[in-house]
Parts: C-alpha cells; structure tokens; sequence
C-alpha cells in the first residue's frame, strides 16, 4: 500500500476515490516520562522518552489507517495529514489521528 501526503502519486494514475480513511491512537503519558521531562524541562534538552511514545503512537495510527483503507479495496492513501490533541484531566492523554484519501490505482 502507498501512503502519501501528496495529492498525486508519480507514474500512477487514480481510478476511483473510496473515501476518507483514518488512524486513531489515544496514549497515556506514565508518571516515569513525565518526571524524566519535567528534568529536562528545567536543564534543557531532548524527553526520549516522550518522543518514543510519540513515534509509537504514530506508526500505530498509520497501521489503523492502511487497515481501513485496505477493507475500502483501496490500493493507496493520498493526503495523508496528522493531527495532535492533548486529552484527560489530568493533560495525561495523547490523541494522535491520522486521515488521507483511499484510492484505487490504475
């Protein structure tokens, strides 16, 4: 399956447009990264463990997304975009959703 943010998929050519198709991941954040990044927050520096859960969560969201697209009969996923959103009470939640464009290819 291509996945794409493009609009176009080079050399190929669209033959039906199935729908719009998403990934969604919902993810809670542990009280071990938060403390990590609280540190670094203060000192400086990169939270691998935050950026970890977040590459995760969005290889997740992309595996949800090409499952759907697949039950479209779909042979690709155009315009592919993602959006963030901090969820919970407590902001201990990260939504991450994933939507593009199921096609047929010729």
């Amino acid at each position: 399956m291509i996945i794409t943010t493009t609009q176009m998929i080079q050399n190929k050519e669209i033959l039906e447009y199935k729908g719009i198709v998403f990934g969604e991941v919902i993810t809670g954040i542990n009280i071990f990264k938060d403390f990590a990044a609280g540190i670094r927050n203060v000192l400086g520096g990169r939270s691998k463990g935050y950026e970890n859960e977040l590459i995760g969560a969005r290889e997740k969201a992309i595996e949800e997304l090409e499952k759907r697209a697949l039950n479209m009969d779909a042979d690709a996923v155009v315009g592919l975009k993602f959006d963030y959103e901090v969820l919970g009470a407590d902001n201990g939640m990260l939504l991450i959703t994933c939507s593009g464009t199921a096609v047929k290819l010729k």
